[in-house]
């Protein structure tokens, strides 16, 4: 039988065809979905993870790597529901209003799903509005949001002032990122986390909702 290890070392080597076949495997044999994630998906992504904030693996060995957790997760996913399996936590993430850029966005959303995290992405050029209706639709636990450009940074701050004045989405915490944005900027504008990777955005979402 297919072992935890071989998925893990499948999702590293980024290695799509590999991870389905041993996902089938193990639910062939009756494997928990539930273990089939944590055990082997999560384990393995837990790896590219430390690889990637430690540079020994790049953005496009990482966005491999998640190509072949996907593959997996295509197979868990109704088995998950079915059983009710529990999740870290909802995450709803986009890019803000004015902004197109979604490499980074992309990337964190891959790391927090293959951290055991529900994953609800809205996308790019997203308006305040919409991150409110997304947060309250999904019962996010978490909100991210993504700018690579300084000119819609401002478009942050909205989000979160948005966020806050909604008696339902006033206490769900937010995360900022992006290559201008810094811990300054998060502290400025109310942010309640920031992360300067898609490997940060895991460990803070984790802190963040430990408290």
């Amino acid at each position: 039988m297919a072992k935890y290890q071989d998925l893990a070392d499948a999702i590293l080597k980024g290695d799509n065809v590999k991870s389905k076949e041993i996902t089938q495997d193990l639910v062939g044999k009756k494997i928990p979905a539930g273990d089939i994630l944590s055990e082997g998906l999560i384990a393995g992504m837990n790896v590219v993870g430390k690889k990637f904030k430690a540079n020994e693996m790049y953005i496009p060995e990482v966005l491999i790597a998640a190509r072949a957790m996907h593959a997996a997760m295509d197979i868990l996913k109704p088995l998950l529901t079915e059983s009710g399996a529990p999740t870290k936590g909802i995450a709803v993430i986009g890019t803000v209003q004015g902004d197109l850029h979604d490499i980074g966005k992309n990337l964190v959303s891959m790391m927090l799903e293959g951290a055991g995290f529900t994953v609800v992405d809205i996308g790019v050029d997203i308006p305040a509005d919409k991150f409110v209706e997304a947060a309250k639709n999904n019962n996010a636990d978490i909100v991210g949001l993504s700018a690579l450009l300084t000119t819609t940074m401002p478009s942050m701050k909205e989000v979160i002032e948005a966020l806050r004045k909604d008696s339902v989405t006033k206490e769900i915490k937010v995360i900022i990122g992006g290559a201008p944005v810094t811990q300054e900027y998060a502290d400025s504008i109310g942010a309640d986390g920031y992360a300067p990777d898609a490997s940060s955005a895991v460990d803070i979402s984790e802190e963040l909702l430990r408290k």
